[in-house]
């Protein structure tokens, strides 16, 4: 029986990685920069220009966008580590997409690069 890890390992080995130094030269290239984390992830902080399509829905996401069916879409993912992002990128790859790339180590190793996060500001009613 496969583990997680041993899923996100073969999905590494199919998909494309860039490193956190040329991760900010890729997304200025990309059309979509998605965040397959979970929501309150993404509210917690994100990549700045990143839209949250969590991993769990991110096919069914894709589908119904009429903005995200050219199979030609420059695409960078990320999620907190890289493991979702992998699996997503496979995903992404059997639908067809044709330039999809993940950020290695995800949202950690950017944040820990000291690149910028952008961080949703709660409104304030008074």
């Amino acid at each position: 029986m496969k583990t997680a890890l041993d899923l996100v390992a073969a999905a590494k080995a199919r998909i494309q990685e860039i490193p956190v130094d040329a991760a900010e030269a890729a997304i200025a290239q990309a059309d979509v920069l998605i965040d397959v984390r979970e929501p309150d992830e993404y509210r917690q902080g994100h990549l700045p220009g990143a839209i949250n399509l969590p991993r769990g829905v991110l096919e069914f996401q894709m589908s119904s966008q009429s903005a995200m069916e050219p199979r030609g879409l420059r695409i960078v993912l990320y999620c907190k580590t890289s493991g979702r992002a992998a699996l997503a990128a496979c995903a992404l790859q059997d639908m067809g997409y044709l330039d999809v790339r993940s950020v290695a180590g995800g949202f950690d190793a950017w944040k820990a690069a000291g690149k910028a996060v952008a961080v949703p500001v709660a409104p304030v009613f008074g």
